[in-house]
């Protein structure tokens, strides 16, 4: 920095000093000018005029976090599709190559949560046994 320099920063600590002044005097007018009442339903959550009916802690199954997890993986890699085909001039065959191998990929690990059951919602199927008339269980 020269002996100038400092003049070059004048702007950047006005424009600070600024944003300061008017966060302080925005949650300064608010503090003063705010309503301080202490009615019945003031701690009450608001829903759009509804009103609230039991807790807002609503338990939920680990499936319902599994699926929300595979579905921005899954969409993730949409994002990476999308990039590879607004590119897919200037990547030529190998780009197609690689992407290729993506969706190949993504198919194979789609088919795999399928098979170990990470998209079913419903209850777990009991092991059915391989013939009628049998129970399933070693004889040994």
């Amino acid at each position: 920095m020269t002996a100038n320099g400092a003049s070059f920063l004048w702007p950047l600590g006005v424009y600070i000093v600024s944003v300061v002044g008017v966060v302080c005097v925005m949650v300064g007018a608010s503090f003063f000018l705010g309503n301080r009442h202490d009615d019945r339903a003031t701690g009450e959550p608001y829903e759009s005029g509804i009103v609230s009916e039991g807790s807002a802690r609503v338990r939920m199954t680990s499936q319902f976090y599994l699926m929300a997890m595979l579905f921005v993986i899954f969409d993730l890699e949409a994002v990476f599709i999308f990039s590879w085909a607004v590119a897919v001039r200037e990547l030529g065959w190998t780009g197609y190559a690689v992407i290729s191998l993506f969706i190949v990929l993504l198919l194979v690990a789609l088919i795999y949560l399928c098979r170990v059951g990470a998209l079913r919602w419903g209850p777990a199927r009991p092991n059915l046994p391989a013939e009628a008339g049998t129970t399933g269980a070693d004889p040994k």
